[in-house]
C-alpha cells in the first residue's frame, strides 16, 4: 500500500446565513449564522466526532468561526487567508442583479470591479496549501472552516489546477469535503457532504448520515 506524501485537509463551509439563503455574495460583510445555520454546524459536530486532526485553520469571519466552535473544533488558528473572495462593488449583491450592470458575468470570468481577482484569490488559497502541508505530516489531517468560493478556489490549487476550476466544484453550506493524495499526486476524495439537516434524505456514506449534492 502507497504511503500518502503529506497531510489530508478536511474543508467545512460554514453554515447557513440569511444571504447565504438568498444567494447574495457575502465576503467582508460579518454575517452571523442563522438559527439553521447554527443547527448545521451542532450536526456538523456530530459526523466529526471521534476523529483527531493535528490542527484547525479558521477564516477570521464571525460566520466560520461560530461554525468551527459549534461543530467542537476547538482553539481553531485564524488564518486571514481562508477570508471569503473579496466580492469588491458586487458584495451583497446576486448573480442575476450583478449580470444587469454586466451581462454574462461570473465570478470565474470577472470583471471584479472593486474585488479581487482569480489569481489574487489563488495566491491566498497557495498559502494556505503551503500552511497545510507545514502542520502536519503523512496520515494526518488539518481542518479549514472557511467560505465557499475560497474553498472551491483552494480544492484547486491543492490540485495544482488553475483557479476557475472551482467553477465545477459547488460547495453547500455546512459542507464536509477532503482533500488528499492518489499515490504522489493531490486528489480530491470526497466533495460537498451535507448533513441530512435541512436537507432532502440521502444516503450514509464516509460521514455517517450524510449526503452529496
Amino acid at each position: 500500500m502507497s504511503v500518502s506524501p503529506g497531510p489530508q485537509l478536511l474543508v467545512i463551509r460554514h453554515g447557513e446565513t440569511t444571504w447565504s439563503q438568498t444567494g447574495q455574495h457575502t465576503s467582508r460583510t460579518d454575517l452571523p449564522l442563522t438559527p439553521a445555520g447554527e443547527a448545521q454546524a451542532r450536526a456538523l459536530g456530530e459526523v466529526l466526532a471521534g476523529r483527531q486532526f493535528a490542527s484547525v485553520l479558521t477564516s477570521p469571519l464571525t460566520r466560520a468561526i461560530t461554525t468551527a466552535r459549534l461543530a467542537g473544533l476547538n482553539d481553531p488558528i485564524v488564518d486571514p487567508d481562508l477570508s471569503e473572495w473579496d466580492y469588491g462593488d458586487y458584495e451583497g449583491l446576486t448573480t442575476a442583479e450583478i449580470q444587469q450592470r454586466v451581462p454574462g458575468w461570473s465570478i470565474w470570468r470577472g470583471p471584479w470591479s472593486g474585488g479581487e481577482t482569480a489569481e489574487q484569490v489563488a495566491a491566498r488559497a497557495d498559502r494556505v496549501v503551503s500552511r497545510v502541508r507545514s502542520l502536519a505530516g503523512p496520515g494526518e489531517t488539518v481542518v479549514a472552516v472557511a467560505h465557499g468560493h475560497v474553498l472551491r478556489v483552494l480544492a484547486a490549487r491543492w490540485l495544482g489546477a488553475a483557479p476557475d476550476v472551482g467553477r465545477w466544484l459547488l460547495l453547500g453550506t455546512a459542507s464536509i469535503s477532503e482533500l488528499g493524495w492518489e499515490h504522489a499526486e493531490p486528489a480530491i476524495e470526497h466533495w460537498n457532504e451535507q448533513s441530512r439537516l435541512g436537507s432532502a434524505p440521502g444516503t450514509a456514506g464516509r460521514w455517517g448520515s450524510m449526503r452529496s449534492s
